[in-house]
């Protein structure tokens, strides 16, 4: 898709739940929706952010007919688009509109046009306070890929404003992220 996900129901018209309060967000083990910051105008430009297990949720996330990028998707895409160094760049959007200058290396050579929407990270030292970061710095991207080796973390793709490099990395499920879908 060329826009990040932006619903509010699962696949069977369940309401997946926007939560607000951070405290609650760190310790939430089923899905959720979130604007960033917060704020609702956020919600118009760079869609919605969703934990992990939204994305996981048996209802399904994504309507009939589209899924979930798994992390193998996702570095096919990364591959094409000219492998780890430079495909971020052909992701982003151009120009400095949502991202922070000088947005490094963005071409948008496929039309996905990755917008800066930050993400709502959860820190669990000194004590498990989520918090939204990073805004115009970068972007993240949940995969549908768990962690083997960590049943906590699942696999995210995210891009930079300072390089155009398409990188990958993990994180607790508790995070949200934004979320892109490919048709089956």
């Amino acid at each position: 898709t060329k826009k990040n996900l932006e619903v509010t129901t699962y696949r069977n018209a369940d309401p997946i739940p926007e939560v607000t309060d951070y405290t609650v967000c760190a310790t939430l083990t089923t899905g959720a929706w979130y604007y960033y910051n917060n704020n609702p105008a956020n919600g118009a430009i760079y869609g919605k952010m969703y934990n992990w297990y939204a994305i996981n949720d048996p209802r399904g996330l994504a309507p009939i007919g589209w899924h979930v990028p798994s992390i193998t998707e996702w570095t096919t895409l990364r591959t094409c688009m000219g492998g780890q160094s430079v495909a971020g760049g052909a992701l982003k959007q151009v120009g400095t509109t949502t991202w922070l200058s000088p947005n490094t290396g963005a071409t948008d050579s496929c039309n996905f046009t990755a917008l800066a929407a930050g993400n709502r990270t959860i820190g669990f030292f000194p004590s498990p306070l989520a918090f939204d970061s990073q805004q115009s710095i970068n972007t993240s991207f949940w995969t549908a890929t768990e962690v083997i080796s960590d049943p906590l973390r699942a696999n995210v793709v995210f891009f930079v404003f300072n390089t155009a490099a398409f990188n990958l990395s993990t994180a607790v499920k508790e995070c949200g992220f934004s979320v892109r879908l490919i048709q089956d």
